[in-house]
């Protein structure tokens, strides 16, 4: 069985990541999310396993010590973390996944999984983030500006990824991430489509 290809996907708090990987998810198949581990609070409309594994710090902390995460990072004071096991589970059975994360995670990430494809996404400009966080309605300005400062140093970390989108306009950003999914599993290695091929060239 052809194994997964993990996608890691970052950007900056407010560049649309969410929304991108959501749309994905509902049009494609053979491709799930990864789902992280979190300290943070719930906000309004999250669902505990779909949006988060929502876990207290001293859950998290034992997880660190039983080496349970592929990485992990603290972001504005709450702990985060991607299930090894889950992640390595999932690419064995052929399935795609969506690794959401900053670019530390991804960092780490893609030591476990040199063969990964990492995705950098960025708002078309520094005023259209603001009024995205803002909209958002999540924050109050303090955060918001402690946001916008972070996402300056985040921004510098595009050059590690292998593909750049700027989130412009949802559609055109949309089509081109599912173009890279579609132009990676379109890529051959030794055992792709053998009984195929077999039969062709015979």
């Amino acid at each position: 069985m052809k194994q997964g290809t993990l996608f890691i996907i970052s950007a900056p708090s407010g560049a649309g990541k969410t929304s991108l990987v959501g749309e994905i998810l509902s049009r494609g198949d053979n491709i799930q999310a990864s789902v992280s581990h979190t300290t943070r609070e719930r906000r309004p409309g999250e669902k505990d396993g779909v949006n988060y594994h929502f876990i207290s710090q001293s859950e998290f902390l034992k997880m660190v010590g039983d080496n349970s995460f592929l990485e992990h990072a603290e972001v504005f004071g709450n702990h985060y973390g991607t299930s090894e096991r889950w992640v390595k589970m999932t690419l064995e059975l052929g399935i795609d996944v969506i690794l959401e994360i900053d670019w530390q995670g991804a960092e780490q990430a893609r030591k476990y999984f040199p063969s990964s494809q990492s995705i950098f996404i960025l708002p078309p400009s520094k005023q259209a983030l603001r009024e995205r966080l803002t909209l958002r309605g999540q924050d109050n300005l303090e955060v918001i500006d402690r946001r916008i400062a972070a996402a300056t140093q985040e921004m510098v970390h595009h050059i590690d990824a292998d593909y750049l989108i700027i989130n412009d306009n949802f559609e055109t950003a949309r089509a081109q991430l599912e173009s890279i999914i579609t132009a990676q599993r379109c890529r051959l290695s030794a055992t792709d489509h053998q009984d195929l091929l077999l039969d062709l060239l015979s």
